[in-house]
């Protein structure tokens, strides 16, 4: 599997972030740009996740989001979890908005 650090992918022009977490989990912290689909949804909504370029897929700290960086690449997808999630990207200074309803 491949991976990626936060400031690495943050780094990338025009990346394609994933956020494989919950919506309610969106609420309290997200990335602006980012393409949401719940791990839970992510089979049924395969073809919604661009293959013409890598996808950067993240979760809360990375466990779910290396579940499905691993499916992404079994269906043919260049994907790359971004290693400690959102806490990282947070933890390195990168842009999240904060809050209820975020």
């Amino acid at each position: 599997m491949q991976s990626i650090s936060p400031t690495d992918a943050h780094a990338i022009a025009g990346a394609h972030l994933l956020d494989v977490r919950e919506a309610s989990e969106l609420e309290q912290a997200r990335i602006d740009g980012a393409q949401h689909i719940p791990l839970g949804e992510l089979v049924a909504r395969l073809d919604e996740v661009p293959r013409d370029r890598p996808v950067y897929v993240l979760c809360h700290v990375g466990g779910r989001s290396a579940q499905a960086t691993q499916y992404l690449e079994q269906q043919g997808v260049d994907a790359w979890n971004i290693d400690g999630g959102i806490v990282a990207w947070y933890r390195a200074g990168l842009p999240v908005t904060m809050g209820e309803g975020a």
